[in-house]
């Protein structure tokens, strides 16, 4: 799993994967849409595809990516344990200020 949040670690990369959310983009969109340049852009879609989050396709001269949700699942399965801490003990906080304000 430390690959993929070595890979995630990256706030520019986030920032792709959330515009990728939305369907696919050219590498020329996304250097539009996160106003950084084309090499920076190119360097963070190679780290993403070799880590298998996103996917590429040529159209034309055009490099294509997509979003590749397997890796994302990966990393949520390995979250919902702590999904469930949180929640186990926002119930508690919850349960605990009912009583209080009854009080």
């Amino acid at each position: 799993m430390e690959p993929a949040f070595d890979t995630l670690a990256d706030p520019t990369r986030r920032r792709i994967l959330d515009h990728l959310r939305d369907g696919e983009r050219s590498v020329s969109e996304l250097v539009v849409a996160l106003a950084v340049s084309q090499p920076a852009v190119s360097k963070h879609l190679r780290v993403l595809r070799e880590a298998g989050f996103v996917s590429v396709r040529v159209s034309a001269q055009q490099r294509i990516y997509a979003l590749d949700m397997e890796p994302l699942r990966a990393v949520d399965e390995w979250l919902a344990p702590y999904r469930q801490l949180w929640a186990t003990h926002l119930d508690a906080l919850e349960r605990y200020l009912d009583d209080k304000e009854q009080s």
